[in-house]
């Protein structure tokens, strides 16, 4: 098995997809989890490069949020789509950056994107609040490469 397969159980991923649910209860905000081995590429070059592959700039408010982790490089990245980075200020993301962090840190790395994905929610209500019209645009379920 690769890292990848090995870096989380079926049961850590269904927790993780979980969080993701709950945490767009709140907001109209998209948040996905990528998951690879490795990047030959900067980690933030990477993360943006997935969020185009993955088409989440089609969003209709353009509210897409992507956790990318680089498993053999013991890198991550958060990149949100224009409507979040036109609205918030730049150190937005520090916030949730540290949460998965100080998890990761600890091998913790389920709860890491867990908390990263609630923190990310909450934050992203402020500005995209959730609405009875709101569908779910993207899938919950974490990719891989």
């Amino acid at each position: 098995m690769s890292q990848v397969e090995d870096f989380l159980t079926a049961s850590q991923e269904q927790q993780i997809v979980a969080a993701i649910r709950r945490a767009e209860k709140s907001t109209s905000g998209e948040i996905r989890v990528h998951i690879e081995k490795h990047t030959d590429l900067d980690v933030l070059d990477r993360t943006r490069e997935l969020f185009h592959s993955l088409k989440m700039d089609n969003t209709i408010q353009r509210n897409g949020v992507l956790i990318y982790v680089a498993v053999e490089d013991h890198k991550f990245a958060i990149f949100g789509d224009e409507g979040i980075n036109n609205l918030v200020a730049n150190d937005f993301w520090e916030d949730t950056k540290d949460a998965i962090l100080n998890q990761f840190k600890e091998g913790n790395f389920t709860q890491g994107l867990i908390d990263g994905i609630l923190l990310a929610g909450e934050q992203l209500q402020e500005y995209f609040p959730w609405d009875h019209g709101d569908t779910n645009e993207l899938s919950d379920e974490i990719s891989k490469g």
